[in-house]
């Protein structure tokens, strides 16, 4: 097929392509780009067309692969066209990253509200919550049993009560 041919056959096609394009993006400017990729890939491809074959269908194919092709680098790329007035690329994968501020600010206030508890109910809080058993907390303190519980609940309730009225204001999201 000389090029005279080619091209007016693809020209002839210029409809049924553009067409397809926008049934396959949805959107008027991707449907362009691709219409331009397609005509590009079949120009440059020319001579791998064999005469005597359905050239409709052999255009159609490459537009297809072309756009399932560009839909597999953007899934893997993982990115999202903002339809913001600068049209930027924005990374949809992850839209922030970890870096554990807000958690570290909350702790540190934890253990501010922990440090101003009196130290008879600190000093048991903090062994439980570091891992010592009631029985040992209690053997260490030399206190009984049930003054190192009522000692331990009576600091998760201040601290719960001191953590209500700092967040009184704040939803959980």
């Amino acid at each position: 097929m000389s090029t005279i041919e080619f091209n007016n056959n693809f020209y002839q096609l210029k409809q049924v392509l553009e067409s397809f394009a926008y049934n396959l993006t949805k959107n008027m400017e991707d449907a362009k780009d691709l219409y331009q990729e397609t005509a590009f890939r079949a120009m440059s491809n020319r001579d791998k067309f064999r005469p005597g074959t359905n050239f409709k269908a052999w255009t159609l194919t490459i537009m297809k692969n072309i756009f399932i092709n560009n839909y597999r680098k953007k899934a893997k790329k993982k990115t999202i066209f903002d339809s913001t007035d600068n049209n930027y690329y924005i990374n949809s994968g992850s839209n922030a990253i970890n870096n554990k501020a807000e958690t570290n600010i909350l702790m540190d206030e934890l253990k501010t509200m922990i440090e101003n508890l009196d130290d008879s109910l600190r000093v048991p809080f903090e062994m439980h919550y570091i891992g010592y058993k009631y029985q040992e907390i209690a053997d260490k303190l030399d206190l009984p049993l049930g003054t190192v519980k009522s000692r331990i609940f009576f600091a998760r309730k201040e601290l719960k009560g001191n953590i209500q009225k700092r967040y009184a204001g704040l939803r959980p999201a």
